[in-house]
Protein backbone atom coordinates (compact mmCIF):
# COMPACT_ATOMS: atom_id res chain seq x y z
CA UNK A 1 0.00 0.00 0.00
CA UNK A 2 1.07 3.18 -0.95
CA UNK A 3 1.66 6.03 1.36
CA UNK A 4 -1.59 8.08 0.73
CA UNK A 5 -3.37 5.35 -0.34
CA UNK A 6 -6.46 4.38 1.75
CA UNK A 7 -7.38 0.67 3.20
CA UNK A 8 -10.33 -0.91 1.58
CA UNK A 9 -11.15 -4.68 2.49
CA UNK A 10 -11.06 -7.08 -0.61
CA UNK A 11 -13.75 -8.33 -2.32
CA UNK A 12 -13.82 -12.05 -0.55
CA UNK A 13 -13.02 -9.70 2.74
CA UNK A 14 -16.57 -8.22 1.70
CA UNK A 15 -19.00 -9.22 5.26
CA UNK A 16 -23.07 -7.94 4.81
CA UNK A 17 -23.07 -7.34 8.94
CA UNK A 18 -20.24 -4.19 8.76
CA UNK A 19 -22.36 -3.26 5.15
CA UNK A 20 -25.69 -3.31 6.54
CA UNK A 21 -24.14 -1.18 9.67
CA UNK A 22 -23.06 1.56 7.03
CA UNK A 23 -26.05 1.77 5.45
CA UNK A 24 -28.43 2.37 8.40
CA UNK A 25 -27.46 5.96 8.66
CA UNK A 26 -29.60 8.16 6.18
CA UNK A 27 -26.90 10.78 5.03
CA UNK A 28 -24.74 7.28 3.73
CA UNK A 29 -27.22 5.90 2.00
CA UNK A 30 -27.97 9.15 0.36
CA UNK A 31 -24.52 9.09 -0.52
CA UNK A 32 -24.73 5.14 -1.64
CA UNK A 33 -28.01 6.31 -3.09
CA UNK A 34 -26.29 8.98 -5.21
CA UNK A 35 -23.44 7.44 -6.40
CA UNK A 36 -25.07 4.03 -7.38
CA UNK A 37 -27.18 6.66 -9.86
CA UNK A 38 -23.60 6.85 -12.10
CA UNK A 39 -21.82 3.67 -10.76
CA UNK A 40 -18.86 4.36 -13.01
CA UNK A 41 -18.18 7.65 -12.41
CA UNK A 42 -15.78 9.12 -9.51
CA UNK A 43 -17.01 12.39 -7.40
CA UNK A 44 -14.53 14.46 -5.17
CA UNK A 45 -15.95 13.53 -1.42
CA UNK A 46 -16.62 17.27 -1.00
CA UNK A 47 -19.19 17.35 -3.72
CA UNK A 48 -21.82 15.61 -1.32
CA UNK A 49 -23.99 18.19 -0.05
CA UNK A 50 -24.77 16.53 3.44
CA UNK A 51 -26.82 18.73 6.59
CA UNK A 52 -23.87 17.55 8.60
CA UNK A 53 -20.14 19.10 9.82
CA UNK A 54 -16.71 18.50 8.39
CA UNK A 55 -15.51 15.94 10.72
CA UNK A 56 -18.45 14.32 10.73
CA UNK A 57 -18.57 13.78 6.74
CA UNK A 58 -14.82 12.46 7.75
CA UNK A 59 -17.06 9.66 9.59
CA UNK A 60 -18.94 8.99 7.45
CA UNK A 61 -16.44 8.27 4.40
CA UNK A 62 -14.30 6.31 6.46
CA UNK A 63 -17.40 3.85 7.49
CA UNK A 64 -18.41 3.37 3.89
CA UNK A 65 -14.92 3.07 2.82
CA UNK A 66 -13.74 0.28 5.77
CA UNK A 67 -17.39 -1.65 5.39
CA UNK A 68 -16.23 -2.15 1.51
CA UNK A 69 -19.26 0.48 -0.27
CA UNK A 70 -16.91 2.57 -1.83
CA UNK A 71 -13.37 2.70 -3.03
CA UNK A 72 -11.76 6.38 -2.15
CA UNK A 73 -9.13 7.92 -3.80
CA UNK A 74 -6.32 10.33 -2.12
CA UNK A 75 -5.00 13.14 -4.51
CA UNK A 76 -3.37 15.71 -2.33
CA UNK A 77 -5.52 18.24 -0.75
CA UNK A 78 -9.16 16.43 -2.58
CA UNK A 79 -10.44 12.70 -1.65
CA UNK A 80 -12.36 11.05 -4.10
CA UNK A 81 -14.89 8.21 -4.00
CA UNK A 82 -16.88 5.74 -6.20
CA UNK A 83 -19.40 3.03 -5.29
CA UNK A 84 -17.44 -0.32 -5.65
CA UNK A 85 -20.56 -1.85 -7.66
CA UNK A 86 -18.81 -4.43 -9.19
CA UNK A 87 -17.37 -5.79 -6.11
CA UNK A 88 -20.66 -5.65 -3.92
CA UNK A 89 -22.68 -7.06 -6.94
CA UNK A 90 -20.18 -9.89 -6.99
CA UNK A 91 -20.71 -10.58 -3.24
CA UNK A 92 -24.05 -9.77 -2.67
CA UNK A 93 -26.18 -9.75 -5.79
CA UNK A 94 -29.05 -7.11 -5.84
CA UNK A 95 -28.25 -5.65 -2.76
CA UNK A 96 -27.15 -1.75 -3.51
CA UNK A 97 -30.16 -1.92 -5.80
CA UNK A 98 -32.72 -3.10 -3.43
CA UNK A 99 -31.11 -0.56 -0.78
CA UNK A 100 -31.68 2.26 -2.62
CA UNK A 101 -35.40 1.32 -4.20
CA UNK A 102 -36.32 1.12 -0.75
CA UNK A 103 -35.15 3.84 0.17
CA UNK A 104 -37.45 6.28 -2.30
CA UNK A 105 -40.61 7.45 -1.74
CA UNK A 106 -43.02 5.46 -2.68
CA UNK A 107 -44.22 7.66 -5.79
CA UNK A 108 -40.70 6.84 -7.04
CA UNK A 109 -40.38 3.20 -7.28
Amino acid sequence: MAPSELPHPGVDDLEVGPILLALADENRRRVIAELAARPDEERLCASFDLPVSKSSRTHHWRVLREAGLVHQRDAGNRLYMRLRKKDLDRRFPGLIEAVVTADQPQGRR
